[in-house]
């Protein structure tokens, strides 16, 4: 048997719950077509020496999913890559970390990606990086804004103008006419009223002075 077709069945066959021992990150992430993506597995309780094997999965894990492979990272030597998509693919490594870096991506490279180092005699997987690439990336919605609600102003009624007759100048003159005549009547009434007590005064100082018709003209 060849050595990757025993790889992928060995695959199937291993549980299709990751370890610990493996970190993926992310957990998921969404790209835009042609652009550059960069999956990134750690181990933990392994050695610098081990090998790392990336493989895909288009649908989700099942008893009859198919994995396929991707690349391997060997230490000291030159990673392998498969042939159909070694061209856009690129492994790397830095101390315990390993990177795959998927170059140009298109909507088909979507699925789950997973990082496996082979032991004796388990298989070791992460828990995958779910990738998904879209031509145009879902935009944010921005958060509404709540209004505030109006003032209600309380307006005071506008004041109703009083009708009436208006004030000509030929109404003020006739009460200002009205007015003098009550005026002069006053001082006539004065004066004529000063009269009358000085004539008295008169008549009880010289009685002799002032007959009896003159003061009763004074009287009446």
């Amino acid at each position: 048997m060849q050595p990757r077709l025993w790889l992928l069945v060995a695959a199937q066959l291993a549980a299709l719950h990751g370890g610990s021992a493996l970190v993926q990150t992310p957990w998921s992430v969404m790209a835009q077509t042609n652009q550059t993506v960069m999956l990134s597995c750690e181990a933990k309780t392994f050695s610098t020496n081990i090998r790392i094997y990336w493989l895909r999965l288009r649908r989700a894990p099942s008893a009859d999913s198919h994995y396929e492979f991707l690349a391997l990272w060997i230490p000291n030597k030159s990673p392998v890559y498969d042939k159909e998509v070694g061209t856009l693919l690129t492994v790397l490594q830095n101390s315990s970390r390993h990177v795959l870096q998927l170059r140009h991506v298109k909507p088909e490279d979507s699925g789950v990606y997973f990082c496996m180092t082979v032991g004796n005699p388990d298989l070791t997987f992460g828990k995958g990086t779910r990738l998904s690439v879209v031509d145009v990336l879902p935009t944010t919605a921005q958060p509404t804004k709540k209004t505030k609600p109006k003032r209600k102003m309380c307006r005071l009624p506008n004041p109703v103008p009083l009708k009436g007759p208006a004030c000509t100048p030929l109404i003020i003159g006739l009460l200002v006419a009205g007015l003098l005549v009550l005026l002069v009547s006053l001082g006539v009434a004065v004066h004529l009223y000063c009269l009358q007590r000085r004539a008295r005064r008169r008549l009880i100082k010289h009685p002799r002075l002032y007959p009896l018709e003159k003061f009763s003209r004074l009287n009446y």
